[in-house]
């Protein structure tokens, strides 16, 4: 299968096909969740805030565990039995009558998404031979990137013209033909046992196995500081992103849907930084996510200095800057996601991105809460200025420790052989 690109993978294709419905699905609902409980419901403040904590919590807590289970059963069965119940849950949001149903319902389809995702990514190093993964990741993170900016735009054009009610049942609809794609990959072939990792036991108990992911990432520094650098990037976005509609408000020329074009553009840098990296096989990660840190802060400090100086023509500069800062956010991503997958024993790849998945939704939690906090306590302006100041620190630093980290990395993946695993 090596030789096969990656558009001839029918497989792939298939997988990426299901990944572009359910994520498009995904922004339907959360855009008519939010038009339900805080136009129709009139929801308060607080309760909107445990909307989105309801459904991503439980991805955060669950992680390391929803991993080990992705490693331990047949990864295609969860994804089909993740994306029907989901789908059945989203249907139940018709009938919900208060908040309290629809944080339960959120909850429970957060914690199959946290199943899905390590399932996913497990599949995907199923399918796909180690020297395609990094073309294969810029692709997903493209997929993303386009259901983030066509989601919310096809989504609230069906709530005002269907519906909220119809658009849930057109979400729900979605994850069921995710669920029957994914019912036509191959099962992996159960392969010969490779030798065992450090860490790992022959007829390990669950709790055992939970110390895996963990234990695999501590011994590459590559992982672990790659790791610490998208929770800090992953922080940083949230924080700022969250507090953008205030900065907006300090302009005087500020465009009404001026908040829009900069999530747009966001949308639209990291869909070409997605379609850069897909066709480049030969990278070295840690410099583009180096890059990538520069680049957040500067966008954001760019930010918040040209609104200081309330510099007309914001409908221009502040989308473009959004553009660029989402286009760098991917630089950090992509390549550290595509690293993971290469370096990670198929095996294992269930374990290792359920470590992943529950910092980088940790760090989604956190960054709202931590922004509107330091917004308050040194006001919008400098909060911009202080997180850019320190990401540009922090890219000063990863460049100072890079030959550490580049020379080991190198020494080890000389010393590994190969982690594909294998499929028919």
């Amino acid at each position: 299968m090596s030789s096969l690109s990656l558009r001839k993978n029918k497989h792939f294709i298939t997988l990426m096909t299901a990944q572009a419905i359910s994520s498009l699905g995904d922004w339907l609902s959360i855009v008519a969740i939010i038009t339900l409980v805080g136009l129709k419901w009139e929801a308060t403040p607080m309760q909107m805030s445990f909307i989105i904590l309801s459904l991503a919590l439980p991805m955060a807590l669950l992680g390391p565990i929803s991993g080990t289970v992705a490693d331990r059963l047949e990864r295609k069965t969860l994804m089909i039995l993740s994306d029907v119940v989901r789908g059945g849950l989203i249907l139940l949001l018709t009938i919900a009558s208060n908040v309290w149903m629809v944080y339960a319902c959120l909850f429970l389809i957060g914690i199959f998404s946290s199943v899905f995702v390590p399932a996913k990514n497990g599949k995907l190093k199923e399918l796909i031979p180690d020297d395609q993964i990094k073309g294969a990741m810029s692709l997903t993170s493209m997929i993303d990137s386009s259901t983030k900016v066509i989601g919310p735009l096809v989504s609230g054009v069906l709530v005002s013209t269907v519906g909220t009610y119809n658009v849930f049942y057109i979400d729900s609809a979605t994850f069921f033909v995710s669920a029957l794609l994914i019912f036509f990959l191959p099962k992996a072939v159960k392969a010969a046992e490779p030798p065992v990792e450090n860490g790992e036991k022959e007829g390990a108990s669950f709790k055992e196995e939970l110390k895996v992911g963990f234990q695999f990432i501590k011994k590459s520094m590559f992982l672990m500081y790659g790791l610490f650098l998208l929770g800090v990037c992953l922080l940083i976005l949230q924080l700022s992103d969250s507090q953008i509609i205030v900065l907006l408000r300090q302009l005087t020329d500020a465009s009404p849907d001026l908040f829009g074009y900069t999530v747009t553009g966001s949308g639209v840098g990291m869909l070409l930084t997605g379609f850069y990296l897909s066709k480049k096989t030969e990278y070295n990660a840690f410099i583009y996510m180096c890059i990538g840190v520069l680049g957040i802060g500067l966008g954001f400090g760019l930010m918040g200095v040209l609104t200081y100086y309330d510099v007309s023509l914001s409908v221009v500069w502040f989308p473009a800057l959004g553009l660029f800062a989402g286009g760098t956010a991917a630089l950090v991503f992509i390549p550290f996601q595509a690293a993971v997958q290469e370096k990670t024993p198929v095996h294992m790849t269930g374990r290792v991105f359920g470590v992943i998945n529950s910092t980088t939704t940790t760090a989604t939690i956190i960054g709202p809460l931590a922004g509107g906090a330091l917004a308050t306590v040194i006001g919008i302006i400098p909060s911009f200025i202080v997180t850019s100041a320190l990401m540009i620190v922090l890219f000063a630093i990863s460049i100072a420790i890079r030959k550490k980290v580049i020379e080991e990395e190198n020494h080890v993946t000389e010393s590994q052989p190969g982690t594909q695993g294998a499929a028919p």
